[in-house]
């Protein structure tokens, strides 16, 4: 017990005294914007209202993203510079090719998926009787975590060798239809598209919900003129219920982007990333937690930043397109 106040007293003592530091520096701001008037009073109010936040981003977020960018160039140890080295090894490796293209698939494939069932279902659900049991029932598999999603459908995509029964509902699906099952998880690269599934299955709900929201905010008045106007079925979702929710249908999109890139629980909890089934973040987490090699990690993590900002500026492009509409 003594050891452990030993090692953790003097930590304990940083973390008090930075609290302290940041504490007395807002003091100090609030105490100068108190005595403030005049001309300085707008610039101080916004230094005592943004400066603390701008404080906070900058600590946890662009340092450490500085951080990170450096150690990418430098090798496992963190202490000599290795240059591009870690990105050549990532883009040329074999097996680290076959991780990327994993990744190009989850990208290309999972959020339109995902996105487009979760509309299809908001379309058919919408003014359906008790249309709130369905949608509850659709969206409870997001009410689980990844790791318990991967756990339910390990279950599904269970193998027993033929001297045994089937317990896997895929198997046993199989082996009833005649067809000698495979060992799912295992079979290159149809373990990776299963391991999509999963994330499909847990997160269609919530894209339901949000479209189903944006379906249900188009004015009925619209919704009427189009249809004595002739529009229905396939001709009033493409011409009218589409166009008015396409905003929100690319913040979703946009969403299940970023999910799919920071996707690491599926992978690890499934395979462990075993059998070419691993993507970036799944790898990322190897290579600085399991194989201790910083420099690599953080070229992973620099890879995946990049990814993301295309998604983030698409994003905030179209929104200020439609504030500008509006």
């Amino acid at each position: 017990m003594s050891s452990f106040w030993s090692d953790n007293l003097p930590k304990l003592g940083q973390m008090v005294a930075a609290i302290g530091i940041f504490l007395a520096v807002l003091a100090v701001i609030f105490f100068i914007a108190g005595k403030a008037n005049g001309k300085k009073q707008r610039p101080i109010a916004i230094l005592v209202f943004l400066g603390p936040a701008l404080l906070l981003v900058v600590i946890g977020l662009l340092g450490p993203a500085i951080r990170t960018l450096i150690l990418s160039f430098k090798g496992s140890a963190s202490h000599h510079w290795v240059g591009f080295s870690n990105y050549h090894w990532l883009f040329t490796d074999p097996s680290e090719r076959i991780v990327l293209r994993n990744t190009v698939f989850w990208i290309l494939f999972t959020p339109i998926i995902t996105t487009g069932l979760g509309l299809l279902l908001a379309v058919l659900l919408d003014r359906m009787r008790r249309e709130s049991v369905a949608k509850s029932l659709i969206f409870m598999p997001m009410a689980i975590s990844f790791v318990g999603a991967s756990i339910v459908w390990e279950f599904v995509y269970k193998y027993a060798n033929t001297d045994q029964p089937q317990v896997g509902l895929m198997s046993s699906i199989a082996k009833h239809l005649g067809f000698e099952p495979p060992n799912w998880l295992l079979t290159q690269p149809l373990n990776t598209f299963l391991l999509m599934v999963v994330f499909v299955w847990s997160q269609t709900g919530f894209a339901m919900v949000i479209l189903s929201a944006a379906i249900k905010a188009v004015p009925a008045d619209v919704m009427e003129a189009s249809a004595l106007d002739g529009a229905h079925g396939w001709k009033l979702f493409r011409g009218v219920t589409f166009p008015m929710v396409r905003s929100t249908f690319i913040v979703v999109l946009a969403t299940m982007v970023v999910s799919t890139l920071k996707l690491f629980d599926i992978v690890r909890a499934s395979t462990g990333g075993n059998f070419g089934t691993s993507v970036l973040a799944n790898e990322m987490y190897s290579e600085t937690f399991i194989r201790y090699d910083a420099g690599r990690g953080a070229a992973m993590a620099i890879v995946l930043f990049l990814l993301v900002i295309p998604v983030l500026v698409y994003n905030i492009i179209n929104l200020r397109r439609e504030r500008a509409i509006s």
